[in-house]
Protein backbone atom coordinates (compact mmCIF):
# COMPACT_ATOMS: atom_id res chain seq x y z
CA UNK A 1 0.00 0.00 0.00
CA UNK A 2 1.30 3.07 -0.98
CA UNK A 3 1.65 5.87 2.33
CA UNK A 4 1.30 9.19 1.68
CA UNK A 5 1.98 10.59 5.27
CA UNK A 6 3.00 8.77 8.31
CA UNK A 7 2.24 9.94 11.58
CA UNK A 8 4.35 8.45 14.97
CA UNK A 9 2.15 9.07 18.13
CA UNK A 10 4.09 6.64 20.31
CA UNK A 11 4.20 7.96 23.64
CA UNK A 12 1.23 10.13 23.38
CA UNK A 13 -2.39 9.59 25.19
CA UNK A 14 -5.85 10.12 24.76
CA UNK A 15 -6.68 12.80 23.40
CA UNK A 16 -3.55 13.87 22.04
CA UNK A 17 -3.04 11.20 19.24
CA UNK A 18 -6.55 11.58 17.87
CA UNK A 19 -6.14 15.40 17.46
CA UNK A 20 -2.99 14.52 15.43
CA UNK A 21 -4.54 12.69 13.45
CA UNK A 22 -7.31 14.69 12.61
CA UNK A 23 -4.69 17.78 11.64
CA UNK A 24 -2.49 15.40 9.76
CA UNK A 25 -5.72 13.85 7.48
CA UNK A 26 -6.75 17.69 6.68
CA UNK A 27 -3.34 18.39 5.40
CA UNK A 28 -3.79 15.63 2.63
CA UNK A 29 -5.72 15.17 -0.46
CA UNK A 30 -8.89 13.43 -0.92
CA UNK A 31 -7.93 9.66 -1.75
CA UNK A 32 -4.35 9.83 0.22
CA UNK A 33 -3.32 7.77 2.43
CA UNK A 34 -2.69 8.57 6.49
CA UNK A 35 -0.45 5.66 8.20
CA UNK A 36 -0.99 5.66 12.14
CA UNK A 37 1.78 4.35 14.31
CA UNK A 38 0.36 4.06 17.96
CA UNK A 39 0.61 2.49 21.78
CA UNK A 40 -2.59 3.95 23.19
CA UNK A 41 -4.81 1.14 23.73
CA UNK A 42 -7.90 4.09 23.49
CA UNK A 43 -6.71 4.42 19.99
CA UNK A 44 -8.37 1.13 19.32
CA UNK A 45 -11.55 2.76 19.92
CA UNK A 46 -10.93 6.18 18.73
CA UNK A 47 -9.46 5.94 15.17
CA UNK A 48 -12.23 3.77 14.30
CA UNK A 49 -14.97 5.94 15.71
CA UNK A 50 -13.03 9.11 14.07
CA UNK A 51 -13.16 7.76 10.64
CA UNK A 52 -16.74 6.94 11.12
CA UNK A 53 -17.69 10.22 12.45
CA UNK A 54 -15.51 12.01 9.96
CA UNK A 55 -16.86 10.10 6.74
CA UNK A 56 -13.19 8.51 6.02
CA UNK A 57 -12.42 4.73 5.30
CA UNK A 58 -9.86 2.67 7.42
CA UNK A 59 -8.33 0.66 4.90
CA UNK A 60 -6.08 -1.29 6.95
CA UNK A 61 -5.87 -1.60 10.67
CA UNK A 62 -3.38 -3.94 13.24
CA UNK A 63 -4.48 -4.22 16.98
CA UNK A 64 -3.21 -7.54 17.91
CA UNK A 65 0.02 -6.03 19.27
CA UNK A 66 2.00 -2.84 20.35
CA UNK A 67 2.53 -0.49 18.56
CA UNK A 68 -0.61 -0.24 16.72
CA UNK A 69 -0.89 0.90 12.86
CA UNK A 70 -3.90 2.38 11.14
CA UNK A 71 -4.24 2.66 7.51
CA UNK A 72 -6.53 5.60 6.62
CA UNK A 73 -7.76 7.22 3.29
CA UNK A 74 -9.18 10.50 3.46
CA UNK A 75 -12.49 10.63 1.63
CA UNK A 76 -13.46 14.38 1.33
Amino acid sequence: MIVDKDLNTLGLRCPEPIMLVRKAIRELAVGQILHVIADDLATTRDIPSFCRHMDHQLVNAQIESIPFEYWIKKSH
